[in-house]
């Protein structure tokens, strides 16, 4: 029985829909079987699955993130690390080649007090030049230390706008933008609506480059998203076609350029400050893939 099976399994379609039709299984009940009827109900079937359209409009949003560009403030264990840290490393260093000057400066004097002293043997060993010792050049660094002045470590204590990126320097910042949404203006992540012949990556990078007063590069990271968000929009404006929006979000950071805001259309803020400007459900699903770094 095995080696008819195989050779029936082996046969194209249409041919073993005609031996069928030839043997007598016509009068004992059986459906007769048309391949035209079953290719004409696949492909009705299809027509009528691509003519639906998705009730949900697709919009595809980008979190941006600036890294942050100095170290943070240490904390008091950590500066009592740090000190131990510090001390551990003098004791076990070597001398410098100032240390060591200094060490040399120190015996020069010493035999300079001596009753043998020799000032002649002195000068031939430095060829009658004028010698500048190590303490002269401590000196010198000390007047040259007086006048310099090291940049603000926090410039925020300058008022620094919230649409700068130069703000929270040893902090991780996120780019919000304010939108019209209905009636009503909201802050949300960079985003644009979907549009036929792009993926949702494309769609994302539009929103972005689309951003009004913005001069920077972004790199993304993948081409997968990394969270979505779906909302219905109020019954007043809910229809059969058009229930709600799905959002989907990508993970990008910025690389090179500034985005600074006069008029502030966009905020750079942290992550603890997005609570203040996104809405609850918004925040609970963007929340959930920003690295606090």
């Amino acid at each position: 029985m095995a080696a008819p099976c195989s050779r029936m399994a082996s046969r194209p379609i249409c041919q073993f829909i005609t031996n069928v039709r030839r043997t007598g299984l016509k009068h004992t009940g059986v459906r007769q079987i048309s391949l035209g009827s079953a290719c004409r109900a696949a492909t009705q079937t299809r027509s009528k699955t691509e003519s639906v359209a998705s009730p949900w409009k697709l919009y595809g949003a980008v979190c941006l993130q600036r890294l942050p560009v100095i170290s943070q403030e240490r904390n008091p264990i950590e500066d009592q690390f740090a000190e131990l840290m510090h001390q551990m490393e003098l004791e076990r260093s070597l001398l410098s080649d100032h240390e060591q000057r200094l060490l040399e400066d120190s015996e020069r004097m010493t035999r300079k007090q001596a009753d043998n002293y020799d000032s002649d043997e002195e000068e031939a060993d430095y060829g009658g030049q004028e010698t500048i010792t190590a303490q002269d050049q401590e000196d010198t660094w000390e007047q040259k230390l007086k006048h310099f002045q090291p940049a603000l470590r926090d410039r925020d204590v300058g008022g620094t706008p919230l649409g700068s990126v130069e703000r929270c320097l040893g902090d991780s910042l996120v780019l919000l933008v304010q939108q019209t949404v209905g009636k009503e203006t909201i802050w949300l992540l960079p985003q644009a609506q979907w549009e036929a012949g792009e993926t949702l990556r494309q769609t994302a990078e539009r929103g972005l480059s689309s951003l009004p007063e913005a001069d920077f590069k972004a790199t993304f990271l993948g081409n997968t998203p990394c969270g979505v968000y779906r909302y219905k929009f109020p019954k007043e404006v809910r229809t059969e076609r058009c229930v709600g929006a799905k959002v989907f979000f990508f993970k990008a950071f910025l690389s090179a350029g500034s985005a600074t805001s006069q008029n502030e259309p966009f905020l750079w803020v942290k992550k603890t400050e997005l609570q203040g400007y996104l809405k609850p459900p918004y925040l609970e699903k963007v929340d959930r893939f920003i690295l606090n770094l």
